[in-house]
């Protein structure tokens, strides 16, 4: 079972986060960050994960970190579940509607991190929820889970929808990288390791 769990404790924030590549699109997800908890849901059901999330952070003062730092855990779970990479499809490109929006997502499992973040949305907030968090959510992703990461907004005019458009994308691109295809000896890469 490709599957891992990460504790993270500082001044800022405390978080339990368990990911299961190869899950049920099952969630736990007990955190103060209410439309982060909504996109996670999204997220793991779309990819066919199991994700179970506790975060407390100090949200009296905004949710920047209790984001930051669920997005630093995600990513290092999904590294350490991932395991040495044989077998896997490495690349994928998702296209996912919601409504009037359209969000893609690509990805190549390569051990370079980077983020590429094309997306402009009408409204700085969803509800409380400051938009301009999902970027650093996405590039802490990126970082810790050491993948390439292209997300792009194509078009769109209510930010709820192009935002869950961009999750429900994140989760099919990241299944379908991550599927084993018997027909990959080893790792795909020419160098003979990612």
């Amino acid at each position: 079972m490709r599957q891992a769990s990460i504790e993270r404790k500082t001044n800022e924030t405390d978080i339990r986060l368990t990911f299961n590549i190869d899950g049920e699109g099952k969630t736990e997800l007990q955190t103060d960050v209410p439309f982060l908890n909504h996109m996670l849901d999204l997220f793991t059901k779309h990819g066919q994960f199991d994700l179970t999330v506790q975060a407390k952070g100090d949200i009296e003062i905004d949710y920047h970190h209790t984001v930051e730092d669920i997005a630093i855990c995600l990513g290092q779970a999904f590294r350490e579940a991932l395991g040495d990479k044989k077998g896997i499809k490495r690349y994928s490109s998702v296209f996912v509607p919601m409504d009037e929006a359209l969000g893609q997502v690509i990805i190549d499992i390569s051990n370079r991190p980077h983020l590429e973040y094309r997306a402009e949305f009408p409204s700085a907030n969803v509800g409380n929820f400051p938009v301009e968090l999902f970027h650093e959510f996405f590039w802490k992703l990126a970082l810790e889970a050491r993948i390439t990461l292209h997300i792009i907004v194509h078009y769109g005019h209510n930010t709820h929808h192009m935002i869950e458009a961009v999750f429900k994308a994140l989760g099919r691109a990241l299944d379908e990288a991550t599927t084993i295809d018997p027909r990959v000896k080893g790792v795909p890469s020419t160098k003979g390791m990612l």
